[in-house]
């Protein structure tokens, strides 16, 4: 398993590093648009994301394949979690939409990131820095053959994370699991740590607490919102006597705040 979270995680900065597209002209703004901005490593946008000194809003673009719609409370509970870090002056803006499903019951995340290239609406504009969020309603080609671990979410690029819908409505609301809420609202938080640049992803580290060479990316406090069982099915036991999701322990708070975030 540690070498399989290891190849994903290779496999992602590799497919991030070859990405990039030529500007087009967006229709309802006859300013041309970059889309190669947002199609960068996984957590090179940080500062700009954390702070407010060029990017003064935020606008996140929720899709998801029509029936696996996240929860209100995951979407309020993700605003709430991004104003009690990043610096956004003129806010934040929430966009929401269904699209109908591509057809598919297994995801390789450059099938993720097609449909991004496809459906994707909302760039970085001015001083407006946008975000995509996919909710599928397939899951990852990364979960084990017998199911014995599922990934649960993946950030892929600066600004695009996806959760896997289907997986996570499968490991919630029933006895012993955590509400689909709590779920939902844990593993967002994670990915987007690691859009923020956790660990040692593009936000520097104040304090030596990357988790190597097990699992890089990831914290080494097991309490902490970054550590690795987070965004893995392994984890489900430990949400479930949560009543909110992990927090991110002090050293990644540290890291956040040096690198411009609250």
């Amino acid at each position: 398993m540690k070498c399989k979270l290891f190849i994903l995680f290779l496999v992602i900065a590799i497919f991030n590093s070859c990405s990039n597209d030529e500007p087009i002209n967006n229709q309802d703004n006859p300013t041309v648009i970059n889309k190669a901005i947002n199609r960068q490593l996984t957590g090179t946008s940080a500062n700009d994301l954390l702070s407010g000194d060029f990017y003064k809003n935020m606008v996140v673009e929720v899709v998801y394949v029509e029936g696996f719609k996240p929860q209100d409370a995951t979407i309020t509970n993700f605003v709430n979690f991004l104003q009690q870090r990043i610096y956004k002056p003129e806010g934040i803006t929430v966009e929401q939409r269904a699209i109908p499903s591509p057809g598919q019951d297994v995801y390789t995340i450059e099938e993720i990131a097609d449909i991004e290239r496809q459906e994707r609406q909302f760039y970085n504009n001015g001083t407006e820095i946008a975000v995509w969020a996919y909710f599928s309603d397939g899951k990852s080609n990364n979960d084990a053959p017998d199911n014995s671990t599922v990934v649960l979410g993946s950030a892929y690029w600066n600004t695009s994370f996806v959760i896997y819908e289907e997986t996570i409505q499968g490991l919630s609301n029933s006895p012993f699991e955590p509400s689909r809420t709590l779920l939902e609202s844990t593993v967002i938080f994670h990915e987007f740590g690691h859009i923020f640049g956790l660990t040692n992803l593009g936000t520097p580290m104040q304090t030596d607490h990357e988790d190597l060479p097990d699992y890089p990316g990831h914290c080494i406090v097991d309490t902490c919102l970054m550590y690795w069982a987070t965004e893995s099915s392994l984890g489900i036991s430990d949400i479930s006597n949560m009543s909110s999701p992990p927090d991110f322990d002090s050293q990644c708070l540290a890291d956040l705040q040096a690198n411009g975030g609250k």
